[in-house]
C-alpha cells in the first residue's frame, strides 16, 4: 500500500486510534498521519483546499497558524483594490511565507510571486503543492526574510509578511518587536521595496502601540470570522502621509465592512441615552461586533446608525426602532430592572436558563449567574450593564 493510498483510506479515522495501529509494509505512518490530521483541520478551514486532491499538509503548528480560506479570500479583495490595474500587479512576495495559503491566494493576482521561507520542510510543501494548483509564476525561495529583502535587487508591487508570533522556547509573543522578523527594524527597507506593505498581525496587540512602531499606515483593517476577531492587517503605502482609516469586517457573517476614517473617529459626537432617548421596554438593543470594538470606532455607530449608547463605557446601543444593516447582534428590549431581591424576582419569575454577558458591570459572568441561579442557554437574552447616571440594571431581551 502506498503512503497516498493509506491517506485516502483512513482519512476520516482517528489519528489517534490510528497512531496505535502497527504501520502496515510500505507506509510512513508517521507522515501519513500527518497528512490525515492535516486534512481533516482543512475541512473546516480550508475547505476548498480539503476537496483538491494531492494536496499536503504541513506539522500541526504551520496548520493552527495558517490563514483561514475566509481571511485569505478577504486579503485577495484587499490587494484587488489597492491595486485594480493589472498593468500595476507586476511583482509580489510574501516574506513569511509558512503554509502559504495567503500566497496562493494573493499570488494568482500577480505575473510574477515569490513565496519566501526559512523552514526548508514547509518550502518542500509549498512547491508541491503550488504545482498541484497550477499556480504558474510562482517562485519558492528558502531563505530568511531579512537576508532575502536585503539582497532582492527587483522593486515589487507589493510585498505581505505575516510575522512569527512565538518566541524562542514556543510561547506566544504580540508586540512587534517580539516577533520574527521584526517589522520595526526593517521596514524602512520594506517601504523601499515596494509601494504596498500589508503586515499581518496578532488581534491582541494594541492598535495604538502599533502605530508607534509603524509609519505610512494607510489602513487597519480588523477581521473577524463569524464573530470572532482572528487578524489585524495594516497596509502600508509609501506614498501615504496621512491618519489610517479603520474597515471593521466580520466574515462569515450578515455584517456589511463598517469603514470610518480617522477623523471620524476622533471627532464624532457621542449620543448617550437619558440625554436624548431613555430606555423602555419595546426598544431595541445593539451590540456591535468584536471588529468594531477592537477598531475602537463604536462612537461612531452613534451617527452613522442613529442609535444612542446606554453609558458611555457599556458598548450597548439603543433605539426606538429597527435599525438595517446594523453591524453586530440586534434584539427586542423585553423588560429591564435593578438588582434588589424584589425587581429580580419581579423580572425573572421561573426564568432557568439564559443567555448572560455583562458589559461594564462589576461582576463576573460566573459570579452573576450564580448569585442569579440561571443555567447557560435557551432564549433569553439577559445584559447586566451600567447606565448614563451610573445606575446598574439587568436588561432581558429577545433575539
Amino acid at each position: 500500500m502506498t503512503n497516498e493510498d493509506f491517506v485516502i483510506q483512513h482519512r476520516h479515522d482517528d489519528v489517534r486510534v490510528l497512531a496505535l495501529r502497527k504501520a502496515e509494509e510500505g507506509v510512513d505512518i508517521k507522515w501519513c498521519l500527518q497528512q490525515i490530521e492535516g486534512w481533516q483541520k482543512a475541512c473546516d478551514k480550508l475547505p476548498q483546499w480539503a476537496k483538491q486532491d494531492g494536496l499536503w499538509y504541513p506539522p500541526a503548528l504551520s496548520m493552527e497558524q495558517c490563514s483561514s480560506e475566509h481571511t485569505a479570500e478577504y486579503k485577495k479583495s484587499v490587494v484587488s483594490r489597492l491595486l485594480p490595474d493589472a498593468s500595476e500587479r507586476l511583482r509580489f512576495a510574501d516574506l513569511t511565507g509558512g503554509y502559504g495559503i495567503d500566497f496562493s491566494y494573493m499570488a494568482s493576482l500577480f505575473a510574477e510571486s515569490c513565496y519566501v521561507e526559512r523552514n526548508a520542510e514547509l518550502c518542500r510543501v509549498a512547491e508541491h503543492n503550488f504545482n498541484v494548483l497550477s499556480l504558474t509564476g510562482a517562485k519558492v525561495v528558502c531563505a530568511d526574510s531579512t537576508e532575502y529583502l536585503h539582497s532582492a535587487t527587483a522593486n515589487y508591487s507589493l510585498l505581505y509578511l505575516d510575522p512569527a508570533r512565538r518566541d524562542g522556547v514556543g510561547r506566544k509573543t504580540v508586540a512587534i518587536g517580539d516577533c520574527t522578523p521584526d517589522i520595526g527594524a526593517i521596514l524602512d527597507d520594506l517601504l523601499r521595496a515596494s509601494r504596498y506593505v500589508v503586515i499581518k498581525l496578532s488581534p491582541m496587540l494594541d492598535l495604538s502601540a502599533a502605530l508607534v512602531v509603524l509609519k505610512c499606515v494607510k489602513e487597519i483593517h480588523v477581521v473577524s470570522v463569524k464573530g470572532e476577531c482572528k487578524e489585524l492587517l495594516f497596509v502600508l503605502d509609501a506614498r501615504y502621509e496621512g491618519m489610517p482609516a479603520y474597515h471593521a469586517i466580520n466574515l462569515a457573517s450578515a455584517d456589511e465592512p463598517f469603514i470610518c476614517s480617522h477623523e471620524q473617529k476622533i471627532d464624532t459626537v457621542l449620543s448617550v441615552a437619558g440625554q436624548c432617548i431613555v430606555l423602555a421596554q419595546g426598544m431595541y438593543l445593539f451590540e456591535p461586533n468584536a471588529s468594531i470594538l477592537k477598531a475602537g470606532v463604536q462612537d461612531v455607530l452613534c451617527q452613522c446608525y442613529g442609535v444612542a449608547k446606554l453609558h458611555p463605557m457599556s458598548n450597548l446601543f439603543i433605539s426606538k426602532e429597527p435599525v438595517e444593516g446594523f453591524p453586530g447582534r440586534a434584539f427586542k428590549v423585553v423588560d429591564y430592572c435593578g438588582f434588589s431581591k424584589k425587581e429580580l424576582r419581579a423580572m425573572l419569575g421561573e426564568t432557568k436558563r439564559a443567555n448572560l454577558a455583562i458589559r461594564n458591570f462589576p461582576s463576573t459572568v460566573a459570579d452573576l449567574r450564580k448569585k442569579l441561579r440561571l443555567a447557560e442557554g435557551g432564549d433569553v437574552y439577559l445584559f447586566a450593564t451600567t447606565l448614563a447616571d451610573g445606575s446598574h440594571v439587568l436588561v432581558r431581551c429577545a433575539k
